[in-house]
This record gives structure tokens, sequence and C-alpha cells, in this order.
């Protein structure tokens, strides 16, 4: 009898719970809110990322602590998934990029987007971003105290965004991200870590412009990129 008693307690105390929840909804569809219901798992961290970006890219906007404010047209935050697996950094903005806010949006912009979509992806799926955030003049190699007072940024954006890998596009990308000298010769084609993120360092597409032999290499970069992210070859049968 206890126990029979017991059980017939909890079960009243399960209803109540139960009910109370019902009314719970039944008042607020009768208020108009209803949005529990469509709200898919992932949505919230989707508008919880952008929103964090979107503060990121306000300071950015509003930056003056290198000399570079002086002579950028735009600030080029970055772009694409803020929810990407992957991720692209590459070194900084240049002209086309300058005029128009967005990164890699030049000639070798347009490489890149051919290496992305030949991976089966679109530039929408994925985030793309620089180390610096304003164009140097004359595209000239960024110095080292532009480099300390902007970097914090793409760190900032790879916390935020979470990829499972990040491809670093050229030397100066690769070497900064991953605090090394090493040549990026040798540091392409394997995987190397960033808080916890794996990074795979690759030529920049500015090089294969004018080194197109070694687009070989590059897409074998990507190939192993693809095999971390469960990525199937658009061409391949297999």
């Amino acid at each position: 009898m206890g126990v029979s008693n017991g059980m017939n307690i909890v079960n009243s105390e399960l209803k109540e719970v139960i009910d109370s929840i019902r009314a719970y909804i039944e008042l607020d569809k009768a208020s108009g809110i209803d949005e529990f219901f469509m709200r898919e798992r992932g949505t919230q961290r989707a508008i919880d990322n952008t929103n964090n970006l979107e503060s990121l890219k306000q300071e950015a906007l509003n930056c003056r602590r290198c000399g570079l404010h002086k002579t950028r047209r735009n600030v080029v935050f970055g772009s694409g998934n803020p929810n990407a697996d992957l991720m692209f950094i590459g070194e900084a903005p240049g002209e086309d990029e300058d005029i128009q806010g967005l990164p890699f949006v030049g000639r070798a912009g347009q490489l890149l987007t051919k290496i992305i979509e030949a991976m089966g992806l679109k530039r929408s799926d994925v985030y793309i971003a620089n180390i610096l955030k304003c164009r140097p003049p004359n595209n000239r190699t960024p110095l080292p105290a532009e480099i300390l007072e902007c970097e914090d940024n793409v760190k900032r954006q790879a916390e935020l965004i979470k990829p499972k890998v990040i491809c670093t596009l050229g030397k100066f990308a690769s070497q900064t991200l991953l605090r090394t000298e090493i040549p990026i010769s040798a540091l392409r084609g394997k995987f190397h870590a960033f808080n916890g993120i794996k990074v795979m360092p690759t030529f920049h597409p500015a090089y294969l412009l004018r080194n197109p032999n070694d687009k070989r290499l590059v897409w074998g970069d990507m190939k192993k990129i693809m095999k971390e992210l469960d990525i199937k070859c658009p061409n391949s049968s297999k």
C-alpha cells in the first residue's frame, strides 16, 4: 500500500506539472507568442554569433589604434557564415577590398571563390577574414605595430565562429596565427593547432596567380580539409 500510495502521489504531481506547462503554452499562444514551436536547436547560437560578430565589427569600424585608419576607405571586417565549419584567413585587404569593404573580391578573391566552389561549397558556407582589417598603403607588407594592434580582431572572430578548420592563406597569415617563422612551404600540407582549432596553411591565391603550377599543391591541401570536414568531392562518384 505504501508503494502504491507513493506512486499515486508522484503521478498526481507529474500531472500537475504537465497541466501547468500546457496552460502556460496555451496562454502564450493566446497572446500571439508561438515562436518556441518553430525555433530549431541551432537557431539561437546563430543569432548570438551574428550579434556578437556585429558588436566586434562595430569596434573595428571605429578603430583608430594604428595609422592605417588615416588612409583606409573602408574597414574590411570579414564576411560569411557566422557558424561556419571552415574559416579562411588572409593577410590584409587590397585595393578592391578597400573600395568595397569586403574580403577577397579582387582577382585573388575570384580564384579563392573558385577553390571554394571546387570543394562543393559556396562563399556563404564559409567565413572569410584577414589578419589586418585595413589596407596598407600600396599593398605594402604590414608593419609589426599594425599586426600587434589588429591581430586580436581575427582571433576573437575565430573564437566566436568556432570553426572546425581554419585555412590560413599565405606566409603572413599562417606565421601570424601560428606564432612561427617557419616558411609557408614547410607549414602547408599539414594540420597545426590554434586554440584547439585545426589549422591548414596553404599558398595565398595571389601567389597562385603568379605561380599557377602550384595550384595542385593547394588542391591537395583542400582535399585534406575536405576529408577532415567529411566533405565529398563533387567530381567524385565515391
